[in-house]
């Protein structure tokens, strides 16, 4: 495990560089801006299919689950309105303090304290909220809160689309984002080029399995704490199990897959670890790109 951890501090000390926050910055906003022209056009859809779903959904649970929804969306939202305002009106000064090389990590702090400040206030003030959005949910129409939920799930279906290509983008561009980790941190630190294409095919190939059991569990989403952990789980193991073959693939010429038996536990750590930046706004774009260079600086320490 205390490899795992320090395979975790290296992830966050590579995605400082430069070259890197480019190719994840790219990655980042190509992706997002494809699913919103794809998400524009397919919105009606997107809406009649979350409809359609609620129907066999009780009343009561609708409603409580909207409430936790827009529970979540509103913290989601005020951490990124947060971070908007700090660098709207400290932009500058900020510009001018923090060195260069240091900015990317004074963002990643920033966002990070924001969380925790909204974390807090929720932790404190997290049922008033619930319960004032519950009251809310309470007096407006049946129709207005079908079509309010509704509006959320098609969010969501859109916000997983968008991790699950930057996953696959992980993949495509893992050679250029791991081939910067330090050399003296091992004695040979090329990437198996020939082995790219499979672990490429294996990425596509978990994430169709990961689309597939979200829809079976997809009813899942409205029953309380069992969503989030389904989610969560769903989550992790899409993780774990597409980006430690990348590191299996491309640390080595001739792979063991016992190898990722042998080490599952720390793999689920760094995996579990990364897959809590996909609930943080814009450290969101990080997460897959953090768990491919911290797990692939596992298994080659310990291949």
């Amino acid at each position: 495990m205390k490899r795992a951890i320090h395979s975790l501090i290296l992830a966050f000390s590579e995605l400082r560089k430069w070259q890197n926050i480019k190719i994840i910055l790219l990655s980042g906003v190509l992706t997002t801006v494809v699913w919103s022209i794809i998400g524009y056009f397919s919105w009606d859809y997107l809406i009649d299919f979350s409809s359609h779903i609620l129907e066999y959904i009780p009343f009561s649970m609708i409603r409580a689950n909207g409430a936790k929804m827009l529970s979540f969306f509103l913290w989601f939202e005020l951490v990124l309105i947060t971070f908007a305002l700090i660098y709207a009106f400290f932009g500058n000064f900020i510009l001018r303090s923090v060195k260069k090389e240091r900015y990317s990590s004074f963002t990643f702090i920033t966002i990070a304290l924001s969380a925790i400040f909204w974390a807090v206030v929720w932790f404190f003030s997290g049922d008033f909220i619930y319960r004032q959005f519950l009251k809310l949910l309470t007096w407006l129409p049946f129709e207005t809160i079908e079509k309010g939920v509704s509006f959320l799930i098609a969010l969501y279906i859109i916000y997983a689309a968008i991790i699950v290509t930057l996953l696959v983008f992980t993949s495509i561009l893992s050679e250029p984002l791991i081939k910067g980790i330090r050399a003296r941190d091992f004695k040979e630190n090329e990437v198996v080029k020939t082995n790219i294409f499979a672990s490429i095919r294996y990425t596509i190939k978990d994430s169709l399995i990961f689309i597939f059991l979200s829809i079976l569990a997809f009813p899942l989403i409205f029953v309380p704490i069992l969503n989030l952990l389904v989610q969560v789980v769903l989550w992790i193991w899409l993780y774990k199990d597409t980006i430690s073959h990348d590191g299996l693939y491309l640390s080595s010429k001739n792979p063991d897959p016992n190898l990722l038996k042998e080490h599952r536990l720390p793999i689920y750590f760094i995996s579990f670890v990364s897959v809590l930046l996909n609930f943080l706004p814009v450290l969101n774009i990080f997460s897959p790109f953090l768990a491919e260079i911290a797990i692939y600086y596992y298994i080659k320490g310990v291949d």
